[in-house]
Parts: C-alpha cells; sequence; structure tokens
C-alpha cells in the first residue's frame, strides 16, 4: 500500500455525492481501526507465541482501552478522537478530484467535518455509508482537519473541545512506575491521498468496505523507536511535537476490509 502525503492546501468543495441518476450502484462503507499494522506491534496472542520484535511496542486490548508497552513504559489510551473532513473515493480513470458538481470523478462520504472516534483494540467501527456507482476507485482522499471558525461554527457549536484541534488522545502514561493521566491534541492541518492497491472494486447491488487504519500504537514512539515518550511532551510548542505528528502521519493507511476486521483483505492468508 503506498500513501503519500500532501501539504494542506485548498479545500475542495461542492463535489458531488453520487454520479449520474441512472448509474448502477453498490454499498460502500467508510470504516476507522487503530490496529497495529501488520510487521508492527503485536497482539497479546502473537507476542505470547513469538515475542515482540525489536524495536516494536506489544499491544493489548484491556476492556474498553488500550495498553501500548516497551521496555519500562506504558501507555493505556482510552480515547482517540479525530476531526476529518472531505472524505472521498477517486475514480481509477480520473487523475484527480475537482470541483465540478456532477461529473463523478469522486464519490463523496463526507464533506464537512466529523468527528471520528477510533476504536480501541482489534475492533473496526464504520463512520459513514453510501451507495456508490458500480467501478474502480484506486485513491481515497481525505483532511484531518482542525474547524474553521466561520465556516464550521455548527460543528464548534456540537464540539467546542474541537474548535482548535484536530485530535485528542486521552490516557495514562507510566514511566518506570510513575503513572500520570495525560490529554494529548494536535492541531494537524493535512491532506492525504491513500492509494489503493488492488482497486476498491464497488459492484452492482454488492457492499464493501474501505477501512483508515491510524496506528496508535506508533504515536508515540520516541525517535529512536526504544521507548515512548510522554504524549504531553508532544502538546503544541512542547519538545516533542514534531516527532509525534509524524509519526501519527507515518501510521495511516487504508485497504479493502470486507469482514471489518482491521486487516487488509487483500493480504490476509486464505
Amino acid at each position: 500500500m503506498k500513501t503519500r502525503f500532501l501539504p494542506f492546501g485548498v479545500l475542495l468543495t461542492g463535489v458531488a455525492a453520487a454520479a449520474c441518476s441512472d448509474s448502477t450502484t453498490g454499498r460502500v462503507a467508510f470504516a476507522v481501526s487503530s490496529r497495529p499494522a501488520p510487521g508492527g506491534a503485536l497482539g497479546a496472542a502473537a507476542s505470547a507465541a513469538a515475542g515482540t520484535p525489536a524495536g516494536a511496542p506489544s499491544v493489548v486490548a484491556a476492556g474498553d482501552s488500550t495498553v501500548i508497552a516497551l521496555g519500562n513504559d506504558t501507555l493505556i489510551v482510552r480515547s482517540v478522537e479525530v476531526v476529518l473532513r472531505e472524505i472521498e473515493l477517486e475514480r481509477v480513470e480520473v487523475a484527480d478530484c475537482d470541483a465540478i458538481a456532477g461529473n463523478g470523478d469522486c464519490e463523496e462520504f463526507e464533506s464537512g467535518p466529523v468527528l471520528v472516534t477510533l476504536p480501541l483494540g482489534n475492533a473496526t467501527t464504520v463512520a459513514i455509508a453510501i451507495d456508490a456507482p458500480a467501478g474502480m476507485y484506486d485513491e481515497l482522499e481525505f483532511d484531518v482537519h482542525k474547524p474553521d471558525d466561520v465556516e464550521d461554527a455548527t460543528f464548534i457549536a456540537m464540539h467546542p473541545a474541537f474548535a482548535d484541534i484536530a485530535i485528542r488522545v486521552s490516557g495514562t502514561f507510566s514511566q518506570a512506575g510513575t503513572r500520570t493521566d495525560f490529554t494529548f491534541t494536535s492541531d494537524l492541518n493535512e491532506q492525504q491521498e491513500i492509494v489503493l492497491d488492488p482497486p476498491l472494486t464497488v459492484s452492482e447491488g454488492g457492499a464493501t468496505t474501505v477501512t483508515l487504519r491510524l496506528d496508535i500504537s506508533s504515536w508515540f514512539l520516541s525517535a529512536d523507536r526504544t521507548a515512548l515518550v510522554d504524549p504531553v511532551s508532544a502538546n503544541k510548542g512542547q519538545s516533542n511535537e514534531n516527532l509525534v505528528r509524524d509519526n501519527i502521519r507515518a501510521s495511516i493507511d487504508a485497504f479493502r476490509d470486507d469482514d471489518r476486521d482491521g486487516r487488509d483483505d487483500d493480504q490476509e492468508q486464505d
């Protein structure tokens, strides 16, 4: 899976939610997951069987939380919330999404900001579902974006804690036995384009799922990947702000996931 990261620029507007009315359609669900990427952090069962690879934290679901451990450091993550907008699937035959309504170059899940709560552990959560014309789609485009004071006034009124931020994580950080509750926030504004390889196929009358994975197990890794950093040290203006921003960018992927287990269907063994 190839991911391209672009600097945040002018947002796309006015993209049609569906193509021509006479198109045959299938159902497409947009799901989110925080499950570790293959080859990265391991779950409890795999860790017990094979041990944790060097530089990768162990990850265990504990009730409604996720426990991430590396060396003497432990993170108990209790909630992860992300503001997304301009969520679109791009057709294989077009070079880029545009702002011309009704031309069917992209299918839109959501245009305005939407607050997504990531499921913890190995679960996935369907955030949005749409009817899309049958065909092949080879790119998922979206923005991680803090709300705009003017354009997103209604969203801010509903979610005032996100007036100036795009990501919020809460939990407990433990280092050498000393435990401290934390809240991490980021005002990350960035457009993402994720290549779907192979392309996502939407069949007439069928159903498919594209899952967006944000691997939270890697967000708070130190630069040398041998320890976890205190999430508070990654808040705006703090010493690890840029490190964690880069980790978040690198953690993002998307893929076909019809069984909604947080794994790429095209890479799973039969």
